[in-house]
């Protein structure tokens, strides 16, 4: 419990961090595809239909334009522990708890923000996209949610447990 809640304040830096990336990544999207979500009118390819599509993409399209921005999100976020030649399980468990919530943050905030939306059309008849919903919001945002904040807790959590590796000087 101790570390718990030594890891709060760090926890609440890192949480504050990746909504401030979503708010300014959301900015893009909303200038990028407009009222057409899900790059709906974007010059980009398009899988509609596959079985993976409904395992890892929630049935939704796979299209070229994100398939290019979340595997550059990802790079994104692995730059600190290559900028500073450092790594251990807590940084990457911070990583990966990081990328589902600033993907579930940003994808809201693009509802919330975006002009040709808001709040009021964040529903299922208006967001095709999203076919799973549970409640007020698609089940994504309750499943990656749950899973990057988990991670994110374990990082500060088990940080004390995993020195970081260091390259050679």
């Amino acid at each position: 419990m101790k570390r718990f809640a030594r890891a709060l304040a760090p926890l609440a830096m890192t949480l504050g961090y990746v909504c401030l990336l979503a708010f300014f990544f959301a900015q893009v999207e909303i200038q990028v595809e407009g009222a057409a979500g899900w790059a709906a009118n974007l010059p980009t390819w398009r899988v509609e239909e596959h079985t993976l599509l409904d395992w890892f993409w929630g049935g939704r399209a796979m299209t070229g334009y994100h398939a290019w921005t979340f595997s550059f999100m990802a790079l994104a976020f692995h730059l600190p522990p290559v900028l500073l030649h450092r790594w251990c399980l807590s940084i990457e468990l911070r990583i990966l708890g990081s990328l589902p919530l600033f993907w579930v943050i940003e994808d809201w905030l693009w509802f919330a923000m975006n002009p040709a939306f808001g709040l009021q059309r964040f529903v299922p008849q208006f967001v095709p996209w999203h076919k799973h919903w549970l409640g007020p919001a698609p089940s994504d945002y309750w499943v990656f949610g749950g899973i990057g904040l988990s991670l994110l807790i374990a990082s500060y959590v088990l940080e004390k447990d995993s020195a970081p590796t260091r390259r050679a000087e």
